[in-house]
């Protein structure tokens, strides 16, 4: 039987799984890494972490299925996106720490290409917005304050690439510089029609031409590993960034479709097929994937701040031990309270694109406890993805005239009183596949698929497994009056952003 090896590279943690050929999980391993908060709204990495990370968890995944380098037919890769490492081309060595996605330092450069007219330029070009969210802003930054760093670019002795990009260096000794067009896509510097790197966005954001890798498809060669590193040479065969990927586990494979995962962000996808549709609600027009030269795309939401809440519930605030524990805690909590956190740790991402404000607790009383802390944290994800879904019913008229489910997976997908809470709060049915680890799926999947060993879209998507379905059950004013309290809260916080 053949294998298939997925490498999902998360922002908190690294995993890998192992699939067999008919994509039922063999083996799995997964470590968590530090994460570095050198100054408010900073994020960064270690990319030596992440590498090693990365190269334990095949190791121990390989061990757990008893599985050899000769058995597995490929390696998929999926990635945190618009993370961004800059290394040295000789000596593999990184110039600066990761700078992470959440990263908010260029928020003033992004206001400044907002000032100057330069947005329209952007989104037309990338579907994207000026933002610090995304990758360019960050390579620009470490060019720029790393001593003799843009020189050096200049002359060509560094490269640039998101985490599949350097993690695809390190597997093939540095053989392949490739990234496939999801990760580009995410970067400000990709035009997304044309599929190409774009000179007037690479000359805009001062990006050299010289840093970037080649753009290959989802399934595509990428090369093999070094023998060394799992005694004997893997092909890898897939590559796409953790949301697609995740659209790809889901099946999400015709126009209408839309799922959302829930790892640290949160991160709502809805399938416009070979549509690149122009928002007019502040989501993201994006590559969902792309396979024989052929460009699938998609309306993107994305939230920041979705697991980690609970993280800040395990870690910040010491309120539970594991993030199991927050289904309890939420439980318990009093339901006439009407307590509102809106985790904006690192700012608000769609549909406010505001990097300046920070998180805020609205609604808090004498009586307000642990457990009404974690009601809010929970139901905080639940409120953001509804601001999600109405954005995309606005933007794509089809998803407003028909009954439409939302796939959902992601390590907070397990949890049971978060996803029927969505399902209340979404007056939708949501869906929960039976795999949760769909990011780690579609990788394997694409994997598959350019190596002959899993079937076309068409029949993985038939293949779909449901582990559980959630059904509305609040009723509608108990609903309205927590809309309203949300939409308050809001507006409260963007308004105390503005008089501050």
């Amino acid at each position: 039987m053949a294998y298939l090896l997925a490498i999902d590279q998360g922002t908190t943690s690294s995993r890998a799984m192992l699939f067999r050929g008919d994509l039922s999980v063999a083996a799995r391993a997964q470590q968590e890494y530090p994460q570095h908060f050198p100054a408010s709204g900073w994020v960064e990495h270690e990319p030596e972490d992440i590498w090693t990370s990365t190269l334990a968890t095949c190791r121990a995944a390989m061990r757990e299925g008893n599985v050899h380098a000769g058995d597995i037919a490929a390696i998929g890769i999926s990635n945190q996106r618009e993370t961004v490492v800059v290394w040295d081309r000789k000596t593999g060595q990184a110039i600066h720490r990761a700078i992470v996605w959440q990263d908010r330092r260029t928020a003033d450069v992004c206001a400044r290409l907002q000032a100057d007219g330069s947005e329209p330029l952007i989104a037309a070009r990338t579907g994207l917005i000026a933002d610090p969210y995304f990758s360019a802003t960050k390579v620009a930054w470490i060019l720029d304050h790393v001593s003799g760093a843009r020189e050096r670019a200049m002359r060509g002795e560094l490269l640039f690439g998101t985490v599949d990009c350097y993690l695809l260096w390190r597997l093939t000794g540095g053989a392949v510089h490739a990234t496939d067009a999801t990760n580009a896509s995410r970067t400000l510097l990709f035009n997304i029609h044309t599929g190409a790197w774009d000179d007037d966005l690479l000359k805009l954001l001062r990006v050299p031409r010289a840093l970037l890798p080649q753009v290959r498809d989802c399934a595509a060669d990428f090369g093999a590993t070094l023998p060394e590193l799992f005694d004997g040479p893997i092909a890898i065969r897939g590559i796409a960034g953790d949301q697609q990927a995740a659209t790809v586990g889901q099946a999400c494979f015709a126009p209408g479709m839309m799922k959302s995962t829930y790892g640290t962000g949160c991160f709502a996808l809805l399938n416009t097929g070979e549509t690149a549709v122009a928002s007019k609600n502040k989501l993201l027009t994006t590559i969902a994937y792309q396979l024989n030269g052929r460009r699938t795309y998609a309306l993107e939401g994305s939230i920041f701040v979705a697991g980690s809440a609970v993280q800040w519930l395990r870690d910040g605030l010491h309120l539970i031990k594991t993030a199991h524990d927050s289904d309890d805690l939420a439980s318990q909590a009093d339901e006439t309270q009407s307590v509102y956190l809106i985790p904006a740790f690192v700012g608000l991402g769609a549909p406010y694109w505001n990097p300046r404000v920070r998180g805020a607790l609205f609604g808090l009383t004498r009586n307000t406890g642990p457990a009404e802390l974690a009601h809010a944290a929970l139901e905080s994800v639940c409120y953001q993805t509804r601001d999600l879904w109405e954005a995309m019913r606005a933007d794509w008229p089809d998803l407003a005239a028909k009954d439409v489910s939302l796939r959902v997976d992601g390590g907070m997908s397990v949890s049971d009183w978060t996803m029927q809470r969505l399902a209340d709060i979404l007056k939708a049915i949501v869906d929960r596949l039976m795999i949760p680890e769909t990011t780690a799926l579609g990788a394997a999947y694409l994997a598959g698929l350019a190596a002959n060993v899993c079937p076309p879209p068409e029949t993985f998507a038939a293949q779909w497994q449901l582990d559980r379905r959630f059904t509305p059950a609040m009723d509608d004013a108990t609903r309205a009056r927590k809309l309203h309290g949300w939409s308050q809260a809001v507006k409260g916080l963007l308004v105390s952003d503005r008089d501050g």
